[in-house]
């Protein structure tokens, strides 16, 4: 008996658009990891801490990069320090708190960026930016924050309804 494949017509549309963005990130992400590695020996990750922190003009604190990338608190500590043994970020203490610390990228960490970041702007062009116009960059654009800004939402709600527990767990102890 033949098998039929299953089109987009026989998916609702939030599930295709769902299965879209898993299957585009993944693929892009496998993509722009092989390039990176190959080309750099430096993995996607590496790359994506590097990224926030080519992005910004100061010092940017660990917690920070915890909150603003796709990794966990402990990849990022781990991924930082693969780094800063390759010598290409500083940890230097936070001049506000001494129990924090901040980030930034050595003269040899921002020249490896630049040539990583034109690597990986070259891998995506054939299958993303050559085949994407502006109105579509910026409609995935709009989608990704509205997203975020969710996930954010609920973030805070979260973190505010712990604190509220928190507070009434100490009235009634205290």
């Amino acid at each position: 008996m033949a098998q039929r494949k299953l089109t987009q017509a026989d998916m609702p549309v939030a599930d295709h658009a769902f299965y879209g963005l898993v299957w585009a990130g993944t693929v892009l992400t496998e993509r722009v990891d092989r390039a990176l590695v190959k080309g750099h020996d430096l993995p996607v990750s590496w790359f994506e801490v590097m990224l926030w922190l080519a992005s910004s003009p100061d010092p940017v604190p660990a917690s920070v990069l915890g909150n603003s990338t796709m990794l966990s608190r402990s990849q990022v500590s781990r991924v930082i320090d693969a780094l800063r043994n390759r010598g290409l970020v500083t940890r230097t203490p936070a001049a506000h708190d001494a129990r924090s610390v901040e980030i930034s990228l050595t003269p040899e960490g921002r020249r490896l960026f630049e040539e990583a970041d034109a690597t990986r702007r070259a891998c995506l062009a054939p299958v993303f930016t050559d085949i994407l116009d502006e109105d579509d960059l910026t409609a995935l654009s709009q989608v990704w924050k509205k997203l975020k800004e969710e996930k954010l939402k609920e973030e805070k709600l979260k973190t505010e309804g712990l604190k509220t527990e928190e507070l009434k767990k100490a009235k009634e102890e205290g």
